[in-house]
């Protein structure tokens, strides 16, 4: 059953202020997956994360608008908005690695810029959140799950919308006694090296043969999955298998409770995109209320 918006509690599970967070022994190294991810990063993979945001956005250009990257991890995206024209972009992560990847593809492709800012914070801050004041895109893809207290979070960045304006996030889908499974995985991975070792062992050469197998019944060339990966948000298949399996916390929600929690505030339903497996985002794209309810 779905959750009503009013009956889920953003206070409910623990919150993790940003040095708790910084702490935990399970934390997943983002960062560093990031940093490792930006020495394969070229001028194709950007394009991709272009296309991504104009497809889902719906716009080919960014001109004059606002962009705010809530948890950028490699600043990807933030760099996309800057190149299809945004007017001023903002990025912030938690991760001392993710705000170093940020800023080296700032001092790379944008060294002069003055309209892109980025900072260490956390998205469960309340006080720095405040201070950003209203932006007219808020995106954050593949963050808000991992914070400890994901409901805590996506009512957090629906606050920062400027009227009218876009919500674009995305989820973990939730995928019941699976999800479940894969979370003590992911809680392994980060317990101790020994269980980081054993779990690549095993899942990289299992999502490498469930994919040749799926490519052979298909009648597909399988290394065309591998060639042609960075066309999935100019992203790395080995750095995502390496999220996949490391990233936690980990939380999970179905699409429709995203939907009723977010249109409960007030947001439109813009664009949807849905997996049906548990490795995959379920993609929002929200409108902003036109008055704050």
């Amino acid at each position: 059953m779905s959750h009503e918006p009013s009956r889920i509690d953003v206070n409910a599970s623990r919150r993790a202020g940003p040095l708790e967070y910084q702490q935990s022994k399970n934390r997943f190294a983002f960062g560093k997956n990031w940093a490792s991810f930006l020495t394969s990063l070229n001028e194709d993979r950007i394009v991709e994360a272009e296309r991504s945001l104009q497809e889902m956005i719906g716009k080919d250009r960014l001109d004059g608008a606002t962009f705010l990257d809530a948890g950028c991890g490699s600043g990807l995206f933030s760099l996309a908005a800057m190149r299809l024209g945004a007017w001023r972009v903002h990025s912030f992560d938690i991760d001392a690695d993710s705000v170093a990847c940020a800023r080296e593809l700032g001092r790379r492709y944008f060294p002069a810029a003055v309209n892109w800012t980025i900072d260490q914070a956390s998205v469960l801050d309340g006080a720095y959140l405040d201070s950003l004041g209203k932006w007219d895109i808020v995106y954050s893809w593949g963050v808000l799950h991992h914070t400890g207290n994901m409901w805590e979070a996506i009512d957090r960045v629906t606050t920062l919308v400027e009227p009218g304006g876009v919500l674009f996030i995305s989820i973990y889908n939730d995928q019941g006694v699976a999800s479940r499974m894969w979370s003590e995985i992911k809680r392994q991975y980060n317990e101790s090296r020994l269980g980081k070792a054993c779990i690549l062992a095993g899942f990289f050469p299992y999502f490498a043969c469930r994919g040749m197998a799926a490519d052979i019944l298909r009648l597909r060339n399988p290394m065309n999955r591998y060639r042609d990966y960075h066309r999935s948000r100019g992203m790395s298949v080995v750095h995502d298998w390496i999220d996949w399996l490391g990233g936690y916390p980990f939380e999970v929600a179905k699409p429709e409770e995203i939907f009723e929690f977010c249109t409960g505030r007030g947001f439109t339903l813009q664009k949807l995109v849905t997996r049906s497996g548990t490795l995959g985002c379920n993609e929002f794209v929200f409108k902003g209320p036109r008055e704050r309810l």
